[in-house]
């Protein structure tokens, strides 16, 4: 077996990131096992049979307050410029309406008419400011009930049903913290995030990994399992033989240790694609079902990325589930709860006898992390290990 200095686990932003600088960097020589037959874990995105080009985990839509970061992945990728905007489609008389998300003052008067809207504009911004964000918690401490009304009005419509398709929830389950910090804006920006860097990759994310990942210091083997690799006893074993180098898991940390003390709870996501004779097929990149339908929203994946294809589009429905485990499935979100992290806590600890061993990312720390945080601490990791 050829000498390794590293071995990551995984082939997404935490591993390619801390491959490709522990190569570069430092030097060191890096084995990557990705147990799927591409790079790029979730962010991978690939071309369709009609040549759209598709996020094929769901949709990721770049954006960050982190300069070392975005100059980071801008020596891998040029930009487009793109700026996200959400729309909740919900049902209306006649049809339906569309209101901006997060719920803002274009939200309010496309709900409430313009006049209506007004009077309930301006009762906001004396109360708290202009181009302010304010919780559902604050406006129904208010005493005017008009703006507590318009707290229940944002929850009902935007926030209630979409949490519990979302999370698989009854509305007395939903964590009452979360339910208070739904923002409204007091802005007509429509802007899904304030990120002063956002974009989408001009020619996809999966080129991204590629050039990371495009080190005569990397060898890549995609389509392999580490569970069959890496022996977890007194020592850890790679191929059977001790392996002394750093090992850096991005996985499923139960799944690591075979669920000895049972399996972690996720949701995992369906997505159903569909190919339209279009050019378009929605308003907007993002569309969210608030109210109705049993999916959460729809991507129209050429909003997105800008692609110019006429007359036809793809667009991806997604629905969310539990999480069991079976072939296929996805853990895509832990579901964060004192008994769940309790859990994981015992998984840490298992992982914590190996002292080469780091946990980094979602599954492996059994947190919700965005893309460009993952970037930022696979960078801050090989900062560590490099020395600075």
């Amino acid at each position: 077996m050829a000498h390794y200095d590293c071995l990551v686990i995984g082939a997404g932003f935490a591993g390619a990131v801390t491959a490709g600088e522990l190569a570069r960097r430092g030097n060191r020589r890096v084995l990557v096992l990705e147990k799927r037959d591409h790079v790029g874990g979730n962010a991978y995105d690939r071309l369709d049979a009609s040549g759209i080009l598709i996020h094929q985990y769901g949709p990721h839509i770049f954006h960050t307050s982190d300069r070392r970061v975005y100059d980071y992945l801008s020596q891998y990728t040029d930009w487009r410029d793109y700026r996200h905007e959400v729309v909740a489609s919900i049902p209306a008389p006649g049809g339906r309406m569309e209101l901006p998300v997060p719920f803002n003052l274009v939200s309010l008067e496309t709900a409430f008419g313009p006049e209506k809207a007004g009077e309930l504009a301006g009762k906001l911004i004396a109360a708290y400011g202009a181009e302010k964000k304010v919780t559902i918690l604050e406006l129904r401490s208010n005493p005017d009930p008009e703006i507590a009304a318009l707290a229940d009005y944002v929850y009902d419509h935007v926030f209630v049903r979409y949490t519990m398709k979302q999370w698989g929830q009854r509305p007395e389950e939903i964590d009452p913290n979360t339910t208070a910090r739904v923002p409204v804006f007091l802005s007509r920006d429509c802007g899904y995030f304030q990120d002063p860097w956002q974009g989408m990759p001009l020619n996809g994310y999966t080129p991204i990994f590629e050039r990371l990942l495009d080190h005569p210091n990397i060898t890549v083997e995609l389509g392999t399992d580490a569970a069959r690799r890496l022996t977890l006893g007194d020592a850890l074993l790679l191929d059977g033989e001790p392996f002394a180098g750093t090992v850096i898991f991005t996985g499923a940390l139960d799944e690591f240790f075979d669920c000895r003390f049972g399996r972690l709870p996720y949701r995992t996501l369906d997505f159903r694609f569909e190919t339209h004779a279009e050019d378009f097929y929605q308003s907007h990149a993002t569309v969210n079902y608030t109210m109705d339908e049993d999916f959460t929203r729809i991507t129209e994946f050429k909003r997105l990325t800008g692609q110019v294809l006429p007359g036809v589009t793809t667009v991806m429905k997604e629905y969310s589930r539990a999480y069991a485990g079976a072939e296929g499935e996805v853990p895509y979100y832990a579901i964060i709860a004192p008994e769940n992290n309790a859990l994981y806590a015992r998984y840490a600890a298992l992982a914590g006898r190996y002292p080469q061993l780091r946990l980094l990312g979602r599954l492996a720390e059994y947190k919700y992390y965005n893309m460009d945080a993952i970037v930022g601490r696979a960078l801050a990791l090989a900062d560590e290990l490099l020395g600075g």
